[in-house]
C-alpha cells in the first residue's frame, strides 16, 4: 500500500476510520432506525414496512423489493441546504438509487418474500462521505428489520408461507426457533453491506474522507462491498487528474482496511 501524506494537521492517520457511533432505535414509529455518526457526519436511517408492494410487482409476486431515499437536511451544511420540495433533483436521485440498489445486491428478495422496505436516509451534519455513511447505516437498519419481521411472521421461509385461501381463513404465523430465526436471517441477508471513501492527495492514499480531504482529493472514490468480499459498486473520479492501476490497488486496499472495521463495527452492534 503506498504511504501515507501527514502535513494536512489530520487528527487521525490517513489509514484510520473516523470514529464509528451507532444509536439503534433513535425514534419509535419505524420499525427499525439508526443514527449513524462516522466523525462529523450524522445519517438518521429509518426502514418502514410498506402496505403492499409496488403497482408494477404481479399480484401473485413471491419475491420483495427494497427502496431507499436520501436527503440532506437544510441544517446538514454550512449553508442552508434548500428543501427538495418538487421532487429529488439530480445528485440526489443519483445517491438514493446508489443506496437502493446496493441495499437490493445484498439481499435475496426471494427469500425475503412479497414485503415492501423503504430505507429513508436523512443526513442531519455533512463533513464528507455521506452516501458511504447511508449506505452502511441502511444496511444495520434492514438487518434489524429483517430480525423483527422474522420474529413477528412477516417474513418467514417458502415452505411456511400461507396460500391465500389461509390467509383469508385467519391464517395464523408459525413461531419459530431461534435457529429458525437465524437461518432464515442468514437467508434474506446472506452478507452484510458497508460503504467507505477513499483518495488521492498528492499521490498519497488517505481513508474516509471528511469535507477537508474531499475538497482536496486529486482522486477521489466510493467503494461498496459485501462482507464475502464482493463488490457491488466502484465510483472513481479524477478531479482533473488521472490514477495508475498501481495506485488504484492501493485505493482499493485503503478501502478494504476501513470495510473491515465497518463490517466488525456492525456484528458488535446488532449481536
Amino acid at each position: 500500500m503506498a504511504k501515507f501524506k501527514t502535513d494536512l494537521n489530520l487528527t487521525r492517520a490517513a489509514d484510520e476510520l473516523r470514529e464509528v457511533k451507532v444509536t439503534l432505535d433513535f425514534t419509535p414509529n419505524a420499525l427499525a432506525s439508526v443514527l449513524y455518526q462516522q466523525g462529523d457526519t450524522m445519517v438518521l436511517v429509518c426502514c418502514t414496512k410498506e402496505a403492499s408492494l409496488p403497482r408494477w410487482f404481479p399480484r401473485d409476486a413471491t419475491k420483495g423489493w427494497v427502496h431507499a431515499e436520501y436527503s440532506l437536511l437544510p441544517g446538514s451544511t454550512n449553508s442552508r441546504f434548500r428543501r427538495e420540495r418538487n421532487g429529488a433533483k439530480g445528485r440526489t436521485q443519483e445517491i438514493e438509487r446508489l443506496i437502493a440498489r446496493s441495499l437490493r445486491a445484498a439481499v435475496d428478495l426471494e427469500a425475503l418474500g412479497p414485503l415492501a422496505l423503504n430505507l429513508d436516509c436523512d443526513v442531519l451534519n455533512a463533513d464528507g462521505g455521506t452516501r458511504c455513511a447511508a449506505i452502511t447505516a441502511a444496511n444495520i437498519a434492514l438487518r434489524l428489520a429483517v430480525r423483527r419481521l422474522i420474529a413477528s411472521g412477516d417474513c418467514l421461509p417458502v415452505s411456511m408461507r400461507p396460500s391465500f385461501e389461509e390467509r383469508k381463513e385467519g391464517w395464523t404465523p408459525p413461531a419459530l426457533t431461534d435457529a429458525q430465526r437465524a437461518e432464515h436471517e442468514a437467508a434474506v441477508l446472506p452478507h452484510d453491506l458497508a460503504a467507505v471513501s477513499v483518495g488521492l492527495i498528492d499521490g498519497m492514499v488517505y481513508l474516509d474522507l471528511d469535507y477537508v480531504l474531499d475538497s482536496n482529493a486529486d482522486v477521489d472514490m466510493n467503494v461498496i462491498k459485501t462482507s464475502d468480499g464482493r463488490y457491488v459498486e466502484l465510483q472513481g473520479t479524477g478531479e482533473e487528474s488521472t490514477f495508475s492501476a498501481d495506485e488504484l490497488t492501493a485505493l482499493l486496499g485503503a478501502a478494504d482496511h476501513g470495510l473491515d472495521a465497518l463490517f466488525s463495527h456492525q456484528n458488535q452492534v446488532l449481536g
